[in-house]
């Protein structure tokens, strides 16, 4: 059964936060990267994507992934990813292909929505 791919928002106090479920694919990566430019252009420049519910993501992907850390670095902002370890059914399947390309380190990465709110880190870096 195929899951729909899905991205909605929220505000959690000073975050704004989207929220990620199906395959973040050559097909899909549009409306997410619609969605981050969206959320900046809304005047948010600190963003957390929830991507706990993907449960498949190709280059295209974690192209769109870059390309939201590189926005919100230009705007002097803040990103972080939700990557559980475990998630999605079998595991975060994003956080082990940003591991196997070598970008995860390039990204805050939090188990929870609820960490990320609360630990405070600065701009992103590098």
């Amino acid at each position: 059964m195929a899951v729909a791919f899905r991205v909605t928002g929220v505000e959690q106090g000073e975050w704004a936060v989207l929220r990620v479920s199906g395959e973040l694919d050559l097909m899909t990566s549009p409306v997410l990267r619609q969605g981050v430019h969206d959320v900046v252009a809304e005047g948010h420049h600190s963003l957390i994507l929830d991507l706990s519910e993907v449960f498949f993501c190709d280059s295209s992907g974690v192209g769109v992934l870059i390309a939201a850390r590189r926005l919100i670095r230009s705007c002097q902002g803040r990103l972080r990813l939700i990557l559980p370890d475990r998630g999605a059914d079998d595991g975060s399947h994003v956080n082990r292909v940003l591991g196997a390309l070598g970008v995860r380190r390039l990204f805050d990465v939090h188990p929870d929505v609820e960490s990320a709110t609360t630990d405070e880190a600065g701009p992103l870096s590098a």
